[in-house]
C-alpha cells in the first residue's frame, strides 16, 4: 500500500448521455436515455434529470419509457464516442506512462510512476488540473478518485460524482470502508452478496469482525482471503498500462424471436463478419470460434471449435459457426445470437483447406467447361431495388440547405430533423422530410468544443474554450448528468 494517494481514478459523468447533451443544445437540461431503443432494447446511459424518475443503465428500455415518457430516447453514436474517449485518453497519457483503460469513460492513471505526484498536495492539484483540461477539451465533466490503491482510488470517483474529486488520505481507509456495503469491495457479485447476507454479513466493517478464518470457510480460501485483505483496506494491484484482450466477440438480440432456420444461420453468418471485422482491426487472429445461442425460453447454449491454428479468414469463422450452429435446437425459437474468438493470436497460420479452395475459385475454367453466353431464352436477372434507408434517433445528418442537425424520429415514410450544432447558441429549427429525399444524407459526428482556427499571422491558436451555449446550461461544472 502506498503512503501518498499517487493512483488517480477517472470516470467520465454520465458519458453517453452528456455527450448527447453536448452535441444537443435542445437537450441541455433535459432527461436523455441512451441504448437500444428496440423492444428487446437496454439502458446504455441515463442522465441525472431521467434518474430522478428511476431510469437506470441496464433497465429494460421499455421500462425505462413507462417511468419517463418524455425523455430524449437515443441510439448511441459510438464513433463520437470513442472519439471523445481518445482525446480524454491522450491527457491521461500525459501524466504517466501506466494508463489502465476500463472501458471508453473509465482508467485507472499511476502519477508516481509519471513523476507528476508523490504527496497529497501534489496529487489534488494533478487531480484538478486533470477536471479542468477535460472540460476545455472535450466539454464533458469527470469525477476523479485519489488514494493509496486501485479500490480506493475508484471507491473515491464514485463519492465524487457528479463532476468532484474526492482524495482519501492513506491511514484513513478502514474507517471508510467500515460502513459501506459488502457489494462495493471488488469480486463480491450478487451471489456471494447473497450468501454473505445469509450469514448476517452486509457491510464491509461485518466482514474485518468476522475475521480471516471465517471468510475462507464460507468462500474457500482464495477468494475469502482475498476479501479480508480488501476489508481491511489492503490493495496491491498495480497499475497495467496493456490490458491483453482475451476474446473478440459480437452480438445480437432481436426484437422478435427468430423461427427461421434459414433466417438464424444467415444471422450467424452476418456475425461472423462482424467478429472478423473487430478481429482484423484488432491485429489479432483467433484459434477457437465460439457460438452463443439464447432461446426463446431464456435458456443460453455454448458452443465452441477449435481450429488448428491462428486465422482471421471470415470463411473459415463462418464455416465453423454454422457448424457449430447445426449441434443447436432452435425449433423453439432464438433470441439472442452471438460469434466470438477466442485463442487470441498475433499471427495467422493458414486454414490449409480454405486457402486450397480460394486457389481453386481463383483458377480459370477449363475451356470446354465454359459459361454458356447468355440467349434471349434465358431471363435477365430483375434489378433489386436499393434497401431503404435508416435514419436512428439521434444520429447526424447534413441537409444540402439546412446543414447539419440530427435525427429527432423517423416513421411512415417521413424522418424530423432539428438543425443544430454542439455551439449553437440555442435549440435549432425542426423540419420533417421524406426518407428518401436526396438532398438529406448522413453525416459524422461534430466535436463537441469548437476546434478555433490559426490566425493569418500564423500565431498559435488560444487553447479550446467552452461554447458559449454551455453557460448555465446544467452540463458543465455541477451538472446533472450520471455516468453509464
Amino acid at each position: 500500500m502506498r503512503a501518498a494517494p499517487t493512483i488517480l481514478h477517472l470516470d467520465m459523468d454520465a458519458f453517453f448521455a452528456a455527450a448527447e447533451q453536448a452535441a444537443k443544445p435542445s437537450l441541455r437540461g433535459k432527461p436523455v436515455v441512451v441504448g437500444g431503443l428496440g423492444p428487446r432494447g437496454v439502458v446504455s446511459t441515463a442522465s441525472y434529470e431521467a434518474r430522478r424518475f428511476g431510469v437506470h443503465s441496464a433497465m429494460p428500455m421499455a421500462q425505462a419509457r413507462r417511468l419517463c415518457p418524455n425523455a430524449a430516447y437515443l441510439v448511441p453514436r459510438f464513433t463520437l464516442y470513442r472519439e471523445v474517449s481518445n482525446q480524454v485518453m491522450e491527457l491521461l497519457g500525459r501524466l504517466s506512462p501506466l494508463v489502465e483503460p476500463l472501458s471508453l469513460d473509465e482508467a485507472f492513471v499511476d502519477l508516481e510512476a509519471g513523476g507528476v505526484a508523490d504527496d497529497t498536495t501534489s496529487a489534488r492539484c494533478v487531480g484538478e488540473q486533470l477536471r479542468r483540461d477535460i472540460l476545455v477539451v472535450t466539454g464533458l465533466s469527470g469525477s476523479v478518485g485519489l488514494a493509496g490503491s486501485k479500490m480506493l482510488a475508484k471507491i473515491g470517483s464514485e463519492r465524487a460524482k457528479p463532476d468532484g474529486l474526492v482524495l482519501i488520505e492513506p491511514g484513513t481507509e478502514r474507517e471508510l470502508l467500515a460502513p459501506l456495503s459488502v457489494r462495493t469491495l471488488p469480486g463480491v457479485g450478487p451471489a456471494t452478496g447473497e450468501h454473505l447476507r445469509r450469514a448476517g454479513m452486509t457491510t464491509v466493517s461485518h466482514l474485518t469482525e468476522a475475521g480471516e478464518g471465517e471468510l475462507v470457510r464460507l468462500l474457500g480460501k482464495a477468494h475469502g482471503g482475498s476479501l479480508y485483505r480488501m476489508a481491511v483496506g489492503y490493495d496491491d494491484r498495480p497499475v497495467v498500462a496493456e490490458r491483453d484482450a482475451k476474446s473478440v466477440s459480437v452480438e445480437d438480440t432481436f426484437d422478435v424471436d427468430l423461427h427461421d432456420r434459414l433466417r438464424v444461420k444467415s444471422e450467424v453468418g452476418r456475425l461472423a463478419d462482424r467478429c472478423v471485422q473487430r478481429l482484423r482491426a484488432a491485429g489479432r487472429s483467433g484459434r477457437t470460434v465460439v457460438l452463443k445461442v439464447r432461446r426463446y425460453d431464456f435458456s443460453t447454449l455454448t458452443r465452441s471449435e477449435t481450429l488448428r491454428g491462428p486465422t482471421d479468414d471470415p470463411s473459415v469463422v463462418r464455416e465453423a459457426a454454422s457448424r457449430l450452429l447445426e449441434a443447436v435446437d432452435t425449433t423453439g425459437g432464438v433470441r439472442l445470437l452471438g460469434v466470438g474468438v477466442t485463442g487470441l493470436a498475433d499471427f495467422t497460420q493458414e486454414d490449409l483447406f480454405a486457402q486450397a479452395a480460394a486457389e481453386r475459385a481463383a483458377e480459370p475454367e477449363p475451356e470446354g467447361e465454359a459459361a454458356l453466353p447468355s440467349t434471349d431464352e434465358t431471363p435477365a436477372e430483375e434489378p433489386q431495388p436499393p434497401a431503404p434507408r435508416r435514419w436512428p434517433a439521434g444520429h447526424d445528418v447534413r441537409h444540402s440547405a439546412y446543414g447539419a442537425g440530427w435525427v429527432q424520429g423517423s416513421g411512415v415514410g417521413r424522418v424530423t430533423v432539428r438543425f443544430e450544432e454542439p455551439w449553437s447558441a440555442g435549440p435549432g429549427r425542426v423540419r420533417t422530410f421524406g426518407v428518401d429525399d436526396p438532398d438529406l444524407e448522413p453525416s459524422e459526428p461534430l466535436p463537441l468544443v469548437r476546434v478555433v482556427e490559426a490566425e493569418p499571422d500564423d500565431q498559435p491558436s488560444p487553447p479550446a474554450s467552452r461554447p458559449k451555449s454551455r453557460s448555465g446550461d446544467g452540463v458543465g461544472a455541477g451538472a446533472e448528468t450520471s455516468r453509464p
